[in-house]
């Protein structure tokens, strides 16, 4: 099976096409700064299914998860939070490549990407599901390679 760093790699060429695609067709204008986070996202998502295992990735996405869950307490969102934390307990249910490694999994676990945005900040939907739609594609990657897809 794939280790980490295939996911990483496979993630920076799924990232890197999407983003070549998107903008040399017109359909992202973008600055480079949020082509960079995008690619990111991109990453981060092609190595998420396997935090259910103790792996490379996921003291990095328990930290966010901390720090994302302690801004929006600091700022009295409390729905939020705690929507927040009791997503980050689910990957302790199951077992490794369990519901992590699922195509519907693929589209829900990256669904605050596109929620939040529009629900806490204002964000356009459109301007948000681009966020959605990289971390899908990084998720999908993954999949791929384990065969799961």
């Amino acid at each position: 099976m794939p280790g980490y760093r295939v996911h990483l790699i496979a993630g920076a060429v799924t990232g890197a096409a999407a983003l070549t695609a998107a903008t040399q067709t017109g359909l992202l204008m973008a600055d480079r700064e949020t082509q960079a986070a995008l690619f990111c996202v991109t990453l981060a998502s092609s190595i998420f299914p396997d935090i259910d295992t103790p792996s490379k990735g996921r003291p990095w996405f328990y930290g966010a998860l901390a720090a994302a869950d302690a801004f929006l307490i600091y700022t009295r969102r409390y729905f939020w939070a705690s929507l927040l934390g009791f997503m980050a307990m689910l990957p302790c249910i199951g077992g490794h490549r369990g519901w992590t490694h699922t195509w519907w999994a693929m589209l829900l676990v990256p669904l605050p990407l596109l929620l939040a945005p529009v629900h806490l900040f204002g964000m356009s939907w459109r301007g948000a599901a681009v966020w959605y739609l990289a971390a899908v594609l990084g998720y999908a990657s993954h999949l791929v390679l384990d065969e799961k897809w």
